[in-house]
């Protein structure tokens, strides 16, 4: 076992040893490629074959969930009609190692013709791919992790390193930001946790909200048939917040009070309510339920021309449903 563990610790030191030699690589030319990207007016367009394949794959999808469409064309595809994807507003980023693979020659003699812009990632500043490229990156290593030196390793990961490199520093000059992403990935966990508070809470008249005047008897009517269970808000007579009630609220209270029907909502409520602003990302307000050990909190929009009226409830049990943990 401990042989084992050895050779996978060499493996992960040799990769990102290769990562961390890129830095000193980052020059002009990496500059030049980010304002190209910035600049394109139609599409990005990642090829590769083979290894160099699935890591253009894998770049072409983090520039396009991130601000920047791009998509990938097979090179041995591109021959046979699947050239036409590729417009003269485009730029095209191309990966091989070696910088000599074959089935790219189609598509470097295409931009060729068409004048298209070209990045290549490639080891080999005197390579086919390098020499016909507008800008030249060097994603060379020293050796690959196999211990053969063979199969792409510290290649592959070098490659994919740099690609995510000019994917993140387009991010940071678009000025993306966490909506945008949300926007471009509505599903799954990663984009409930980026959408907003005003996006998943509850609104309208069903909620459980009564003025400070309200009786105990309206009060426990309120809260048992209104949309929202277990807690109500409390509103002056301008419709601000000035309090809360929860089921906790009313068992204390009615413990210790004889005559608790004589009694109006100002006398139980606690005049701390949980609240949350409607911007907030809807993470922050898992986090602030389970900090508070709440189900609910008041949504306020500090916006507003009445900045303490509420304009809806969020719940914990729907943050969990969209899987926002």
């Amino acid at each position: 076992m401990s042989r084992l563990l050895q050779i996978a610790t060499e493996t992960l030191k040799i990769e990102a040893d290769s990562i961390l030699k890129l830095i000193p690589r980052l020059n002009d030319d990496f500059a030049r490629a980010v304002e190209a990207i910035i600049n394109c007016k139609g599409k990005i367009i990642l090829t590769g074959i083979g290894k160099s394949g699935f890591i253009a794959r894998k770049i072409a999808s983090t520039l396009s969930s991130t601000g920047t469409p791009s998509i990938y064309l097979h090179p041995a595809e591109s021959s046979h009609g699947d050239l036409g994807v590729i417009s003269k507003n485009d730029l095209v980023i191309a990966l091989s190692y070696g910088g000599e693979t074959s089935e790219l020659h189609s598509i470097l003699n295409f931009i060729s013709r068409n004048g298209i812009f070209l990045i290549a990632l490639t080891s080999k500043s005197n390579s086919t791919l390098a020499q016909a490229a507008n800008i030249f990156i060097d994603v060379s290593v020293e050796k690959e992790a196999c211990p053969l030196n063979l199969a792409p390793t510290s290649s592959s990961t070098a490659t994919l390193a740099m690609g995510d490199a000019l994917a993140m520093a387009a991010l940071q000059v678009r000025g993306f930001k966490s909506e945008n992403f949300a926007e471009l990935h509505p599903s799954g966990s990663l984009g409930a946790k980026l959408m907003r508070v005003q996006d998943i809470m509850q609104t309208g008249e069903a909620l459980p909200f009564v003025k400070k005047e309200t009786s105990m008897k309206q009060l426990l009517t309120t809260m048992t048939h209104q949309s929202v269970r277990g807690a109500a808000g409390v509103l002056d007579n301008q419709g601000q917040l000035i309090g809360v009630i929860t089921d906790g609220d009313i068992r204390r209270f009615l413990e210790k009070n004889q005559e608790p029907f004589s009694k109006l909502a100002s006398d139980i409520m606690s005049h701390s309510p949980k609240t949350i602003e409607a911007s907030e990302l809807a993470e922050r307000a898992v986090f602030l339920m389970e900090q508070y050990r709440t189900q609910m909190l008041i949504v306020l929009d500090k916006n507003s021309a009445t900045p303490m009226k509420p304009v809806g409830m969020i719940i914990y049990q729907d943050l969990l449903a969209l899987k926002v943990r």
